[in-house]
């Protein structure tokens, strides 16, 4: 049997995505011992990721080729403008997180990166750059949400960001995902394996980058 062009990616990313699957921040998130300066840091940058994530989704509707992928995208777009937003103003207020606070705390390095690789996919117009970062994005955050043992810690702000990545709708999600990318990235293989490993190391990189510049007491 044919191994899935989206496993040989995986495959091909490795050990860059089991250390960013089994790093320190996701450990402390399962166990909801994240310091809270450390857990606002994380979720001020990955908020940040909202208007080029959006922006890819776009890119992702225009550069599909069938109407079903456009709807999929389409109702994916509305779970993160709404249900995930939401999330991220709560978290920001129970954490006492203001608005000032999060328009004073600079990009990280990997949070530039990850803008700056989302907009390159999107300006490809390649339906396969586009789902290899999406792959990346979505698939290796359901990877380590699906690890999660319970029960899940008590804090919402750790709980429901898990579950946020760990449910029936964004398991069907990411496996739409992987078949829309293995059905189309073996006819451009250089570019699907170029974006998909460059996003792997990003993940890894903003991981690492919560507790450098998150100021968490030791460096992981």
């Amino acid at each position: 049997m044919t191994e899935q062009f989206t496993e040989t990616l995986k495959q091909a990313s490795e050990p860059t995505w089991t250390k960013a699957v089994e790093h320190r921040f996701v450990s402390e998130l399962y166990t909801g011992t994240i310091p809270d300066k450390v857990m606002a840091f994380y979720l001020v940058q990955d908020h940040r990721f909202l208007d080029s994530f959006l922006s890819l989704l776009g890119a992702a509707m225009a550069s599909a080729d069938t109407l079903d992928a456009r709807l999929r995208f389409g109702r994916f777009a509305g779970t993160v403008s709404g249900e995930e937003n939401t999330y991220f103003l709560r978290a920001f207020e129970s954490l006492g997180v203001t608005p000032e606070d999060r328009a004073a705390t600079p990009d990280a390095e990997p949070t530039i990166g990850f803008q700056s690789i989302m907009r390159e996919a999107a300006e490809t117009r390649s339906y396969a750059a586009v789902l290899s970062v999406l792959n990346v994005a979505e698939g290796l955050y359901y990877d380590w949400a699906s690890r999660a043992p319970k029960p899940l810690p008590k804090n919402f702000v750790h709980a429901e960001w898990i579950t946020l990545h760990d449910n029936l709708e964004f398991l069907q999600f990411v496996a739409f995902l992987r078949d829309e990318l293995d059905r189309v990235g073996p006819a451009v293989p250089e570019i699907s394996r170029d974006f998909f490993l460059r996003a792997v190391s990003l993940e890894l990189d903003f991981f690492n980058a919560v507790y450098e510049e998150g100021n968490a007491p030791d460096r992981p």
